[in-house]
């Protein structure tokens, strides 16, 4: 195959990589944040250093504690070293809300980078890219206070969805 073809294609698997760790944090699916990683996969988010496969459950615990959760990843910049490695660097904005006391909803909306590695290696179905090293680095944090209910505003009614927990009837397998 042609290289420069090949790099379109194995730019575009991590790319698709990324959007799915965003989505499947969003959706509370636990198996479509395992395939982001390799399990021996080293990660720093500060408050966790270890092995993907332990920090799995960890964060998905923490997504459960939310009751809204929105992430989302720029596009990343790669640098292929080899056919099986690359880095790559994307920023990222992650919001998230939980029930108050007083009943409202609030949380925090943070900016911040993910420093990546990538390996590609033989998987279940053939060779696939995976992140096989993590840094994030949290950039700056923002109040996020009010926010609004799982009911639509009658004045502007945009749908809402309340998931909180895995297997939402509007999430699609893709």
């Amino acid at each position: 195959m042609d290289p420069a073809l090949q790099k379109l294609i194995n730019k575009q698997a991590i790319c698709d990589v990324i959007q799915r760790y965003s989505r499947t944090l969003d959706w509370l699916d636990d198996d479509g944040q395992a395939s982001c990683y390799w399990p021996d996969a080293e990660i720093d988010y500060g408050f966790f250093k270890g092995s993907a496969e332990d920090f799995l459950p960890i964060v998905m615990d923490i997504e459960r504690g939310s009751d809204r959760r929105w992430h989302m990843l720029s596009q990343p910049l790669i640098d292929f070293h080899s056919s099986t490695s690359a880095s790559s660097e994307c920023y990222g904005v992650f919001a998230g809300a939980s029930r108050q006391d007083d009943g409202t909803l609030a949380g925090n909306l943070y900016g911040g980078r993910y420093l990546d590695e990538w390996e590609k290696r033989e998987a279940g179905s053939g060779p696939e890219w995976r992140i096989s090293k993590r840094l994030y680095i949290v950039d700056w944090q923002s109040d996020l206070v009010n926010q609004p209910e799982f009911m639509p505003n009658p004045d502007f009614p945009l749908p809402t969805a309340q998931i909180d927990k895995s297997n939402h009837p509007l999430y699609r397998e893709m």
